[in-house]
């Protein structure tokens, strides 16, 4: 009953918006659906920044009013999902290959919700494969220096790069992501300060400090988590 829960925790979440506001909107199939409960609500004076191409097209269809990040580099209120939500409401994300554009607006949001149906709420971060987003150029020498890193966090499986059936996955921004199966994460923040010290790391699925709630989708309504 998943997609009842992510629809339950979108429309729970799109309760938190106010006529005026600027607002993130996130990207995935959770997100998908807080997007269509915002516009249902048909609030007026809103701007909505959109985390990726596939958002901005559902946006757009739905007749939201968009805007950049660029135009209004202040957002009142971000609501996204995730693929993990740990303790302290700790998060993994780009499962959607939007990570780098989703940081960027989250950290420019007075305020962040995360939404997701009740599988992605985990004691302990790292089942889910962690996002690593890189530039292209020279990707495999990066992923080398991935490994090393991984191996100092005592995770010996290296990172590997994300494939489709079109080849290799290219995000919005046209760099690669590559995932490594950390299985389990004891020290989020050591890792995290670690990967973006790699030349060519662009950025990582580690969402850390920067959600306000979580809202969780149940089959009958929702659950919220504070940090």
């Amino acid at each position: 009953m998943s997609d009842l829960q992510k629809k339950n925790a979108g429309e729970a979440a799109a309760q938190h918006v106010e006529a005026g506001m600027v607002v993130g909107l996130g990207t995935g199939s959770t997100a998908a659906w807080f997007v269509k409960a915002l516009a249902a609500r048909n609030l007026p004076g809103l701007r909505c920044v959109p985390t990726s191409e596939k958002t901005t097209d559902l946006a757009r269809e739905l007749g939201l009013p968009l805007s950049t990040l660029e135009d209004t580099p202040r957002i009142d209120l971000t609501v996204d999902g995730a693929d993990e939500v740990g303790p302290g409401l700790a998060l993994i994300k780009g499962g959607g290959a939007a990570l780098l554009r989703e940081k960027l607006v989250w950290e420019a949001s007075a305020r962040c919700i995360v939404i997701a149906d009740h599988a992605k709420v985990v004691t302990v971060l790292g089942a889910f494969p962690l996002p690593i987003e890189v530039v292209a150029f020279g990707h495999k020498t990066t992923g080398n220096r991935i490994a090393d890193v991984l191996i100092d966090h005592d995770i010996n499986t290296p990172a590997r790069v994300r494939q489709a059936d079109r080849g290799l996955v290219r995000t919005d921004g046209g760099n690669l992501i590559y995932d490594a199966a950390c299985k389990a994460i004891h020290d989020p923040a050591r890792l995290a300060d670690d990967l973006k010290l790699i030349t060519g790391v662009v950025e990582h699925g580690l969402f850390l400090d920067l959600a306000d709630l979580a809202i969780i989708g149940t089959d009958d309504g929702f659950d919220t988590i504070n940090p």
